[in-house]
């Protein structure tokens, strides 16, 4: 996101569609003011523990996530409540994500 004077820099600010496009991690996506990314698995079980392990990440970072467990995958969505849209706060746990995930796979996991 570009610094802008008048505005000044704030992470709880929402973030306008370009930003968010421009600034996304590697593999996510921005639509409908959310950024959210699909993780495959090859069963239920795998994804719920994936789910599990997002919570913990984002209690320790204080900054939730919605979690959505679906059969053969599992959508991480991030979206700032009180600003009505993604901000700076998003898009770092969503690379905090990326990285846990580059740094720590677990057998049967998502990929990063």
């Amino acid at each position: 996101m570009a610094y802008d004077p008048r505005i000044g820099y704030d992470t709880t600010r929402k973030l306008t569609d370009g930003d968010v496009l421009q600034d996304k991690p590697d593999g996510w996506w921005g639509d409908s003011g959310k950024l959210y990314r699909d993780y495959p698995f090859q069963n239920f079980m795998d994804g719920v523990n994936f789910a599990v392990r997002v919570a913990q990440h984002a209690e320790e970072r204080g900054h939730h996530p919605d979690i959505h467990i679906h059969y053969h995958y599992v959508r991480v969505n991030y979206y700032t409540h009180d600003a009505g849209g993604v901000t700076q706060l998003d898009l770092d746990a969503a690379r905090a994500l990326n990285d846990l995930l580059a740094a720590d796979p677990q057998p049967g996991g998502a990929p990063a």
